[in-house]
C-alpha cells in the first residue's frame, strides 16, 4: 500500500473528535493570552451606565471628526482623557479579576488623577502653548505631565500587553539618560510629538469613525451573508468548507480588523464544518486562524493600521488599498492552494450540494453589501473627507439594517454598535498613544540615526539582511500587541532605516514590509493569539494549531521579500513607463508569483497529483522561490523547474493509478 493510500486509509477509518469548543472555551484561552478579552464584569445600573458612557464617547468622536475646529491640543487632549476613564472602567488591575460591580479605591484615583491632567490641558490650551518650553519649570505642571504618562502606560499595561511597555519603557530611560528632564517632559506631553502624535491623531480622526462602522456593519449579519456566499461559491468542492473559511475569513476579516474577533466570529462556524468534512482539529483551527489574520491586509477596509501607513507614507488612502489588492490575492491564493492540496491528499469531499444555500436566495440580499459599496467609492473618489465617508457608511447601514428582515437593526442594536464601538476604541487608542511616546523619544534623542547607523553596521549594507532582522522585530514586538501599535512603532524605527540610502528600499515598500510582519505575529509561535483562538473552538492542541497556521500563511513570509525587492507588486513603477511597460511587468509578476507559491505551497504539503518525493520537494521549493524573486532568469529557471515537476507528478500519478488498477 502507498503512502498516499495510507494516509486516506487513515483519515477514513480515525476517530476524530467532532466536537467543539463552546463560547466559555473560547472565553477562557482569550483571557488567559488576549489581555483585550480581560475586563471588568458589570451587571445591572453601574453596566447601564458604563454602557451610557461607551455610546456617548462613540457620539462625541463622530461628531468631533465632523463638525470640530478646535486646535490639535484641545480635542487630542479630550480624547485621550476620555480613553483613560472608559480604560479603567472596563479593565482590571490583573487577569481573572471577575467580581461583579467592584472598581477598587486606587482604580479610582489613578483613572481621576490621570485623565484631569489632559482635561485641565484642553481647558487651557492656548496658555499652555504660549508658555512652551515655560511651562516645565511649574512644578505642578511637570507633576502633572508624569502622572497622566504614567497612567497610560499602566493602563495600557492592562489591555495592551508588556512587550509595547517594555519597549517604551526602554526608550523613555535612554531619553531621560541623554536628554534634559524638563525638555522631554515638554515633548512628550505638552507637544504633539508625543502622546499626541501622528498616531493618536489619525485615532481620533479616523480610525474610530471605522471602528464603529464596522461594529455596525457587523450587526447587518453580513458575517452570515459572507459565509453563505463563500459555500455557495467553493462549499462543494473537494474540501470545501475549509476553502468557505478562507473565502468568507478574507471578506469579514477586512471589515473587522481583529485577527482574533474574525477567528472566533468565522471559526464557530467553519472549524465544524472543517472537522465534520475530514480534517484533522488542529488544521482546522489553523485554517481559520490564517485566513481570518490575513483580513487585515484585505482592500478596501484592511483595518485600522491602513489609515496609519496613508498618513506615514503621505498618499491618499485609496493607494494604500490599491497596492494591497495583489500582495493580498497572493496571500489567500497561497492558503486556497494549500488547503486544497490537503483536501486531495486526504481524499476529501465537499459539502453535498443539497446542504449548501441557493445564489437565488442569495441574491435578494446583495443589499447587505450597500454600506461597503458606497463607503469605497466616496473613499476612492475623495469626493469627502475619509471620516464623513465613514459617517454616511454608517448611516447607510442601519438603512440597511432596518430593511434586513432577517436580521434587522433595533433601537437596542444601535445603541450596541455603538457600545462595541467606544470600547473596540479603548485599546487602539492606547496603542496609539505609547507608539506616540515611541515617536517622541526618537525624535528628543535622535536615536534614529544612530540605529540606522547600527544595523547599516550589522547588515554590512546588505538590504537582505536588514529587512530579516526587521522582520524578526516586528514578529517579536507583534506577540500579543496589537497590528496598529506594531505598525506605528516599525514604522518610527525600522521603516526609516529600510529607507535609508544604505539599505535603499522604497518607501511604500518598507512600510508595507513592517504592515505584513506585524500581522503574521498573531499566528506566530509561541504567542499567536488568532491560532490560540482556533485551536479553542476546534479543541485542538494551541501549538500544534499555530505551527499549522504559520505553515499555509507561508505567503506572508516570503511576498513582503519581493516587493521590497520589485516595487511594481505594490504598483509602483519608473517613472515614464509606458502602459505597455507597465501592464507586462505586472502580468510576469502574477503569473511567476502565484506558480511559484503553489510550487511552494506544494512541496511544504509533500502532495500534488501524488506523495512527492523528498528531494523533488527540495527542488520545487527552489523553482518557486526562482519565480517569486524578481528578474527574467530567476522566472526562467523556476518555470523550468514547474514544468520538469509537472512531467515528473503526472508519470507518477499515471504510475501509481494503474498499480492500484
Amino acid at each position: 500500500m502507498s503512502k498516499e493510500d495510507k494516509i486516506k486509509e487513515e483519515v477514513s477509518t480515525a476517530q476524530i473528535d467532532m466536537s467543539t469548543g463552546t463560547a466559555e472555551d473560547v472565553e477562557a484561552v482569550m483571557k488567559k493570552y488576549d489581555r483585550e478579552s480581560n475586563t471588568r464584569v458589570w451587571e445591572g445600573k453601574p453596566k447601564t451606565a458604563i454602557r451610557f458612557l461607551s455610546v456617548a464617547f462613540s457620539l462625541y468622536c463622530i461628531w468631533v471628526t465632523l463638525f470640530s475646529t478646535a486646535m490639535p491640543e484641545i480635542r487630542l487632549n479630550v480624547f485621550l482623557g476620555l480613553i483613560l476613564i472608559l480604560g479603567y472602567l472596563n479593565y482590571p488591575l490583573k487577569k481573572g479579576s471577575e467580581k461583579v460591580n467592584y472598581i477598587p479605591w486606587y482604580d479610582i484615583i489613578i483613572m481621576v488623577a490621570g485623565s484631569a491632567p489632559f482635561f485641565y490641558f484642553a481647558a487651557n490650551a492656548e496658555r499652555i502653548i504660549k508658555m512652551a518650553t515655560r511651562v516645565t519649570k511649574n512644578p505642578i505642571m511637570v507633576v502633572m505631565a508624569v502622572i497622566a504618562v504614567l497612567a497610560f502606560m499602566e493602563l495600557c499595561r492592562r489591555c495592551v500587553g508588556i512587550p509595547i511597555l517594555c519597549v517604551v519603557g526602554t526608550l523613555l530611560v535612554y531619553t531621560f539618560a541623554n536628554v534634559r528632564f524638563g525638555k522631554v517632559i515638554y515633548d512628550l506631553f505638552y507637544t504633539t510629538t508625543g502622546l499626541m502624535n501622528t498616531p493618536i491623531n489619525v485615532c481620533a480622526k479616523y480610525i474610530v469613525v471605522f471602528i464603529i462602522f464596522g461594529a455596525f456593519l457587523e450587526r447587518t449579519g453580513i458575517s452570515a451573508f459572507f459565509i453563505d456566499l463563500a459555500n455557495c461559491v467553493a462549499g462543494a468542492s473537494a474540501g470545501g468548507p475549509a476553502k468557505v473559511a478562507v473565502i468568507s475569513s478574507a471578506l469579514c476579516g477586512m471589515v473587522s480588523g481583529s485577527s482574533v474577533g474574525n477567528t472566533v466570529t468565522t471559526g464557530s462556524v467553519t472549524i465544524p464544518m472543517m472537522k465534520r468534512t475530514g480534517y484533522k482539529p488542529e488544521f482546522a483551527g489553523a485554517v481559520e486562524a490564517a485566513a481570518s489574520t490575513g483580513g487585515q491586509i484585505m482592500p478596501p477596509i484592511m483595518g485600522a493600521a491602513a489609515f496609519l501607513m496613508a498618513e506615514y507614507m503621505g498618499i491618499p488612502y485609496a493607494q494604500v488599498a490599491l497596492k494591497a489588492v495583489l500582495p493580498a490575492v497572493l496571500y489567500f491564493t497561497g492558503i486556497y492552494i494549500a488547503v486544497h492540496l490537503e483536501a486531495k491528499k486526504l481524499g476529501l469531499r465537499g459539502i453535498p450540494k443539497e446542504e449548501l444555500p441557493k445564489a437565488s436566495k442569495l441574491l435578494p440580499k446583495i443589499y447587505l453589501l450597500l454600506p461597503l459599496i458606497v463607503l469605497v467609492v466616496l473613499v476612492s473618489t475623495n469626493m469627502y473627507t475619509m471620516q464623513f465617508s465613514a459617517t454616511v457608511a454608517i448611516f447607510i447601514t442601519i438603512a440597511v439594517g432596518i430593511i434586513n428582515k432577517d436580521n434587522r437593526i433595533t433601537p437596542e442594536k444601535i445603541l450596541d454598535a455603538l457600545e462595541a464601538g467606544g470600547k473596540g476604541a479603548i485599546t487602539v487608542a492606547v496603542a496609539c498613544a505609547m507608539a506616540g511616546l515611541v515617536a517622541g523619544c526618537i525624535t528628543s534623542t535622535g536615536l534614529a540615526s544612530k540605529l540606522i547607523t547600527v544595523i547599516v553596521s550589522v547588515s554590512g549594507g546588505r538590504a537582505i539582511i536588514a529587512l530579516f532582522l526587521t522582520m524578526l522585530c516586528c514578529i517579536v514586538l507583534g506577540m500579543g500587541v496589537p497590528t496598529t501599535a506594531n505598525y506605528c512603532i516599525m514604522a518610527a524605527t525600522c521603516a526609516p532605516i529600510l529607507m535609508s540610502p544604505e539599505i535603499g528600499i522604497p518607501r511604500v515598500c518598507a512600510h508595507f514590509f513592517v504592515f505584513y510582519f506585524g500581522i503574521v505575529a498573531d499566528i506566530t509561535p509561541p504567542v499567536a493569539l488568532a491560532a490560540y483562538a482556533g485551536s479553542a473552538i476546534a479543541k485542538a492542541p494551541p501549538m500544534k494549531t499555530a505551527f499549522n497556521a504559520t505553515r499555509l500563511a507561508i505567503a506572508a513570509f516570503v511576498v513582503p521579500y519581493i516587493f521590497a525587492f520589485s516595487p511594481q507588486m505594490l504598483f509602483e513603477f519608473a517613472a515614464g513607463s509606458s502602459g505597455a511597460v507597465i501592464a507586462f511587468e505586472v502580468v510576469q509578476i502574477i503569473v511567476t508569483s502565484l506558480l511559484g507559491l503553489f510550487l511552494i505551497a506544494a512541496a511544504l504539503n509533500g502532495f500534488w497529483m501524488c506523495m512527492i518525493n523528498p528531494l523533488i520537494r527540495v527542488l520545487m521549493i527552489a523553482g518557486g522561490l526562482c519565480m517569486m524573486i524578481p528578474g527574467t532568469l530567476t522566472d526562467v529557471g523556476g518555470l523550468a523547474i514547474f514544468a520538469l515537476v509537472l512531467v515528473f507528478q503526472k508519470g507518477m500519478a499515471k504510475k501509481k493509478a494503474a498499480q492500484a488498477a
